[in-house]
């Protein structure tokens, strides 16, 4: 903590320089749910993100919330709890089919999430949080399903648990065998702990944690949050990676690097790789790699990722002015969703942002009921300063 705290009075000290360069590295506020190490990547309340990949979401999202693993029967009980807390009004749903075909997934994500904190809210920062958490599978299966022309919503099924009922809601064309099924499942529980927190200081987190900190609703803090997440340059990076995967006319290691060289000699990016704080491969990229390889390693598409993963380290670690030239969490994730049957591209950072509503959630409950004694954060007011404004006066 003393480092920590050294470190952040070191950066108090600021110059012009600093301005306008998007608040990066400057700290504003503590995070109890989660952190980004350079080297070890993400971790959870202390559990690196790897170990907890493979359990099931319930209890991570209990970790979050609670800032410790369920012990004993806490985790059925919760299951139980969110189960209880499913169901959207019909409504809400209905009011979604008005919504404009044309529309970005992401903005009828934000629709949806005002729509139903007017229905719901309940105006306290915890039942808010885990109602939207057990909501939010059903409301994100349902924009799927109607935006996509795919039929009517799929009502929950009280039997499963909250990601095997999603995939059971989302009803994808083409995943109707049970090995099919399954093997979405599985990524998908996968993915959904992976991208679940990220730090306290991600754009999205920051903009929900913002709008909250004016005591707007968890609904309208969350649809904010989205907002913020729906950018190419934040959710929607994997959507990038899979586009430029798609191009790429060969998965031979070879002729991978030959096209890496290619791509960067022409002024082009080489997409997933690289990262604001991380300097070693992303473990949540590390994560889906091996998933991949037992899911669909026969996929053209996943293949040709997880060959790039090395191709482009290769060439990217050539030049000494990349700090990090190492796969990300989107890497790869687009390629997977694809050979796992979700070909909607559209669609992923809905995923995505899914699983970071829980995050979201959990952290604006500590910064509303916890922080500073149970006192909660004070309303956001950074300060800008204003530059080349001399006073005038209208002359007659």
């Amino acid at each position: 903590m003393a480092d920590n705290a050294g470190e952040a009075q070191a950066l108090f000290t600021i110059t012009t320089a600093h301005l306008d360069t998007g608040l990066r590295g400057f700290p504003v506020g503590s995070c109890m749910t989660s952190k980004v190490d350079p080297i070890k990547g993400v971790s959870y309340v202390g559990y690196p993100i790897a170990e907890l990949a493979p359990r099931e979401p319930e209890e991570v999202a209990f970790l979050l919330l609670n800032r410790r693993l369920p012990v004993g029967d806490e985790l059925a009980a919760f299951g139980d709890d969110l189960r209880a807390r499913r169901g959207i009004p019909s409504d809400v749903l209905e009011t979604l089919k008005h919504l404009p075909k044309e529309g970005h997934p992401m903005g009828w994500l934000s629709a949806g999430l005002l729509i139903l904190g007017m229905r719901t809210v309940t105006h306290d920062w915890v039942e808010d949080a885990k109602n939207l958490i057990a909501r939010a599978p059903e409301l994100c299966a349902a924009i799927y399903r109607i935006r996509s022309g795919w039929g009517a919503p799929i009502a929950p099924n009280p039997k499963l648990d909250l990601i095997a009922d999603f995939v059971h809601m989302l009803g994808v064309p083409g995943v109707d065998d049970d090995a099919a099924r399954t093997r979405l499942t599985a990524l998908l529980k996968s993915f959904y702990n992976l991208h679940m927190d990220h730090g306290g200081g991600n754009l999205s987190t920051f903009v929900g944690k913002a709008v909250a900190s004016g005591h707007a609703d968890v609904y309208t803090s969350l649809a904010a949050a989205m907002d913020g997440l729906a950018g190419p340059l934040h959710g929607g990076a994997n959507e990038a990676c899979l586009a430029q995967v798609r191009t790429i006319p060969t998965s031979d290691p070879a002729e991978l690097e030959q096209w890496v060289r290619d791509t960067l000699a022409s002024g082009d990016k080489v997409y997933g790789f690289g990262h604001a704080v991380l300097r070693a491969e992303d473990p949540r990229a590390t994560v889906q790699y091996e998933l991949g390889e037992k899911l669909c390693p026969d996929s053209k598409v996943f293949r040709t990722a997880a060959n790039l993963r090395h191709a482009a380290v290769k060439v990217l670690k050539e030049n000494p002015k990349i700090s990090n030239p190492y796969p990300n969490v989107d890497a790869v994730s687009g390629s997977l969703l694809e050979a796992c049957g979700l070909t909607d591209t559209t669609y992923y950072t809905v995923l995505f942002g899914l699983s970071r509503i829980t995050g979201i959630a959990a952290q604006i409950v500590d910064e509303r009921t916890r922080i500073r004694g149970g006192k909660g954060a004070p309303i956001y007011r950074p300060k800008y300063v204003a530059l080349d404004q001399p006073d005038r006066h209208i002359e007659d």
